[in-house]
């Protein structure tokens, strides 16, 4: 695996997992009985809903010292997501969502289609599916009120409960319920990530072409597979992992050409694991961390081969060096076989 394709997952784990993270709709700010939610009562709202909420935007995503700027336009509209991404800073480039057709247009490099994507981040709409029991791994919490891109907003932490996983603070429109803010920290309290609007318009609607692909170049189209979340289970050939975070299920797995690769998430956050043989190795090993996601590389010797281990996810990166050390290569004619 190459330091330029090990570049690409990190970008694309983080930027497709922002589309994903706007997803998001939730109940109003009251329940049937007229009293306020409590914060488990957001939560159990954010599993099964579906996005109601039409609006266009400008948020601010930062990771580290790295800072983007993006333009966002969001519907439900005849029975589907529709949501179109610009980059505001840096080269010009731009998502766009309808249904489980994702397109990422990158001028410089003509349109790429993303056709498994490894949904991250909170809320991602295939761990949603899974309904994950999110309150055993975190404790949740209301924080008061505030004001986000001048809408009021109410303010939920989930805290982790174990140190194999980060801790959340959000952000939710009062009326909407709609995502508008939030934290990743460590557990020394740490802000990791941050996405806030800074402008946010919630409309009725938005017309078609606010969702059409803009830039130029030539647009290849593929639907994903939407498969239901009980066929999401690990396919590991020729190797095993001994150990995984609890809580942490089967999730959608990323395409990997020259590679194997399983992924699983606990409801907010995920990893994936990817297992390849590389012959000599020509890369250093370690951890390498950009904001909240670790990319944790690890070699190993079996039979004569060199097999490379890359965790890459939302994890810390003592989680991720765990998860990669409990890998073992168990068939290496699987892999000289090229069996995927």
């Amino acid at each position: 695996m190459s330091v330029n394709r090990l570049h690409g997952l990190l970008r694309v784990f983080r930027g497709v997992g922002m589309a994903a993270l706007m997803l998001l709709a939730v109940a109003p700010l009251q329940a049937a009985d007229g009293t306020a939610l409590s914060a488990e009562q957001w939560l159990a709202r954010l599993a099964p809903a579906l996005n109601m909420t039409t609006y266009r935007g400008v948020f601010v995503y930062a990771r580290g010292d790295r800072v983007n700027t993006m333009q966002v336009a969001h519907r439900y509209h005849q029975g589907q997501v529709e949501e179109r991404l610009v980059q505001q800073d840096g080269a010009n480039g731009e998502i766009v969502r309808k249904g489980m057709r994702v397109v990422c247009v990158l001028p410089d490099h003509g349109h790429i289609q993303l056709d498994e994507v490894i949904p991250s981040g909170p809320f991602a709409e295939a761990f949603s599916r899974q309904l994950t029991p999110v309150n055993r791994w975190y404790q949740p919490q209301l924080q008061g009120e505030g004001r986000v891109a001048g809408h009021q907003t109410v303010v939920i932490a989930l805290k982790a409960k174990d140190p194999h996983r980060y801790s959340y603070q959000l952000w939710l429109e009062k009326q909407t319920g709609l995502l508008v803010k939030s934290y990743v920290r460590s557990r020394t309290g740490e802000v990791l990530e941050s996405f806030q609007f800074t402008q946010l318009e919630i409309v009725d609607q938005l017309p078609d072409s606010e969702f059409e692909v803009q830039s130029a170049g030539r647009e290849v189209q593929k639907r994903q597979l939407d498969q239901p979340a009980r066929s999401l289970a690990p396919r590991m050939t020729g190797w095993t992992l001994g150990w995984q975070p609890e809580g942490f299920m089967p999730a959608a797995t990323p395409r990997a050409a020259s590679s194997q690769a399983v992924a699983f998430s606990d409801g907010l956050a995920a990893f994936s694991v990817f297992v390849e043989s590389v012959g000599q190795l020509a890369m250093p090993t370690g951890a390498s961390r950009i904001g909240a996601t670790t990319a944790y590389m690890r070699s190993l010797q079996t039979a004569g081969t060199g097999f490379l281990v890359t965790v890459v996810g939302e994890i810390p990166p003592e989680t991720a060096m765990q998860v990669a050390e409990s890998v073992a290569i168990e068939d290496v004619a699987v892999f000289q076989e090229g069996v995927q």
